[in-house]
């Protein structure tokens, strides 16, 4: 038997659900292998997973490596996976397993403004993952952006389409929303993120905001917005 606690918070109002959908992905991950997959949520709300079988140290190894793992210290230098957490007034705060702060002077690679005006503009909300480079760690835990982080919300805002961040949803339920509301034909793909973290990617000529404003009653998900620049 082997304990996997995976860098995915447990959040929003239902937290037992959000827990029975985890173990339901995790357990299609893990299909092909010999393996029991039971869930618990630790004291700091990360999901851990206990495995049990005969290929359980190859299924630890890959939610490890796909998922990541509550760091218990930051090094400078070192790159961290983490989600998004809040966007302050003078910095955007990522749980690495600790929070870290991107500092207003470390976001200027996505262009002006103060994070919570750059966070709606890139459409980025709480719980999508990021991965960020520790450059200090004395009292202050700080921060910044992988060019990799980087270069992904640029190609969203730089796309000839609109995206829809959504997080707290499986990919059945969003889909199941969009069906609802009839706007299956207005959607390319939905990719996914994290766990339960997703963008929708729109058609060419549908409009994003449209999008949210039709399925988010249909979803207990926070959503965010990224107008394609080169629509």
């Amino acid at each position: 038997m082997i304990k996997v606690v995976t860098l995915q918070h447990i959040y929003g109002k239902n937290r037992e659900r959000m827990a029975e959908l985890l173990k339901t992905l995790v357990e299609n991950e893990l299909k092909d292998l010999e393996v029991k997959v039971e869930i618990s949520i630790t004291p700091e709300n990360w999901a851990e997973f206990t495995l049990e079988g005969e290929d359980e140290e190859v299924s630890a190894n890959l939610l490890t490596s796909r998922y990541g793992t509550p760091a218990q210290k930051a090094e400078p230098g070192k790159v961290y996976m983490g989600f998004l957490q809040a966007f302050l007034e003078d910095a955007f705060l990522v749980n690495i397993g600790i929070p870290v702060r991107v500092e207003a002077g470390e976001l200027k690679a996505l262009g002006s403004g103060k994070p919570k005006q750059l966070a709606s503009r890139f459409g980025l909300i709480p719980h999508l993952p990021v991965e960020v480079e520790v450059i200090e760690a004395n009292r202050d835990l700080k921060a910044r952006l992988t060019k990799k982080q980087l270069d992904l919300w640029w190609s969203w805002k730089k796309a000839s389409t609109d995206r829809v961040t959504v997080n707290g949803a499986t990919r059945s339920e969003i889909k199941s929303a969009i069906k609802k509301t009839g706007h299956g034909r207005d959607i390319y793909e939905i990719e996914r993120l994290g766990l339960l973290e997703h963008a929708i990617v729109c058609r060419e000529k549908t409009d994003g905001p449209g999008i949210v404003a039709a399925i988010g009653p249909h979803l207990k998900s926070e959503m965010g917005v990224v107008i394609g620049e080169a629509r």
